[in-house]
């Protein structure tokens, strides 16, 4: 997603992420903090979405798969681990040696609830002022279920219960909190030592520090929030919910800054993907990792682009499959099932139909026919193919690599080019036509008489 705009100073704060959970839904042998939303890690999307607002301090706090976790966020945070799980406020008290001497505010996230913007993390610091001893972010999902609820006025918190621990009434309240929450420093851990596991699950609870300030006389608020964005994953169909969320508001973000899209519900984009004002791209296009688009290019249906670089004025597709490495130049035509890999395309450069191009350079306006590849593998090793500006290469040509097209030199159709070719000069590969006057009605006389006798 595009880089939110960063928040107006602010105090130092802290953040803790609580990354140790089994993740057991999942089924998988990845951390679940780990599984990809747009093509990145889901605690990426938090931790990049943080890091625009300058924490003092980052801590993540792993439990199961921790090796996998620590290498994720190396060089980004401190990692401390919870072992044995006693719940979520177990899990921010292992925090506190990694956090001594800080006196800020602490945010308490969770990572897997990734799509949390900047801007909504900015706004629970905010919220969290000198007369407030615990700022809590709440959420109205359109089915409460099995959520924490939060029972409040005017923004005052009067009581969070676990649904597991609430009665029928306070059950039937529709705020819900989203585990995120604000703290002091210097009230966080000496409220956390107070918690107790008294409740049905036994665990020690995040919220309770919210109930321990309430009977210290202390004011505690809640903000709201849309239920998008504190959605979390614990499963692969909620995973594929985070991706929905996701590529919705991507989708909006590129068209409310000039992007056309036909049937945006048929797009799919990666995190990374940057597209310039004045594309327009057809139905069932699929973005991968490391795209970029220049105005005014046309992405046709069906085609499927990954670590690509597109120039300005392009026509790629329908059905065009680009691969990592391709840098097409401005005014570059990619058309219906053509393929390109680590292939560089000058401006104007033409391959319209049914080629594949792979590990070459193509000079500008070069023209590409039907049926034509780069044959730029042994089996072994893998060599490069170039074609010089404005070469014309005929339909049904092989370029056996490693091999050079001069500036407009021209390869008929049906060659296979094993040897350079200078530039201007023409390049014919195939053997001389042959006609026997006559022969295909004495064939089919002698193939008709042959199968009257069987």
């Amino acid at each position: 997603m595009t880089a939110e705009p960063p928040s107006p100073a602010q105090a130092p704060f802290a953040a803790v992420i609580l990354a140790a959970g089994m993740g057991t839904r999942m089924k998988s042998a990845r951390h679940k903090v780990l599984h990809a939303i747009a093509g990145k890690p889901m605690l990426r999307h938090l931790m990049d979405s943080l890091a625009t607002l300058a924490p003092a301090r980052t801590v993540v706090v792993v439990g199961a798969l921790k090796e996998q976790v620590a290498a994720e966020v190396q060089g980004r945070a401190d990692v401390v681990e919870q072992s044995p799980q006693r719940g979520t406020g177990h899990a921010v008290q292992q925090a506190q040696a990694a956090l001594a001497g800080f006196d800020g505010k602490i945010l308490v996230l969770y990572g897997d609830a990734p799509l949390v913007p900047a801007a909504t993390m900015a706004r629970l610091l905010a919220a969290l002022r000198d007369d407030v001893a615990v700022a809590v972010l709440g959420f109205r999902p359109p089915d409460a279920g099995a959520y924490g609820r939060i029972i409040a006025a005017g923004g005052r918190i009067a009581k969070m219960v676990e649904y597991k621990d609430a009665t029928p009434a306070e059950r039937a309240e529709t705020l819900c909190n989203s585990g995120l929450m604000a703290v002091h420093a210097r009230d966080l851990f000496a409220l956390l030592a107070r918690v107790t596991n008294d409740n049905a699950a036994g665990e020690y609870y995040l919220p309770d520090v919210v109930g321990l300030a309430l009977v210290d006389g202390r004011a505690c608020t809640v903000i709201e929030t849309h239920a998008d964005e504190v959605a979390g994953a614990n499963s692969r169909a909620e995973l594929a919910q985070l991706e929905a969320i996701f590529q919705r508001r991507r989708r909006a973000e590129l068209m409310a800054a000039g992007v056309s899209m036909q049937a945006p519900e048929t797009v799919f984009l990666c995190a990374d993907t940057q597209i310039a004002a004045d594309v327009e791209i057809e139905p069932f296009v699929v973005f991968g990792p490391g795209v970029t688009i220049a105005g005014g290019s046309r992405i046709r249906a069906h085609s499927h682009i990954e670590g690509a670089s597109i120039g300005a004025d392009c026509e790629i597709g329908p059905f065009a499959r680009l691969r990592p490495g391709t840098k097409l130049g401005d005014g570059v035509k990619i058309g219906n099932f053509v393929e390109t890999k680590n292939a560089v395309m000058g401006d104007g450069a033409k391959a319209s139909h049914l080629s594949y191009l792979g590990d070459a350079s193509i000079g500008a306006a070069a023209n590409i026919g039907a049926g034509t590849i780069t044959c730029n593998y042994d089996g072994f090793f893998k060599y490069r193919t170039n074609i010089g500006a404005g070469a014309f290469i005929g339909s049904n040509s092989a370029l056996v690599a490693p091999v050079t097209i001069g500036d407009g030199a021209i390869v008929a159709a049906g060659s296979t080019i094993t040897r350079d070719v200078a530039g201007d000069a023409l390049a014919l590969v195939r053997p001389a036509q042959v006609e026997k006057s006559g022969w295909a009605v004495r064939f089919r006389a002698a193939a008709a008489a042959k199968k009257g006798k069987n």
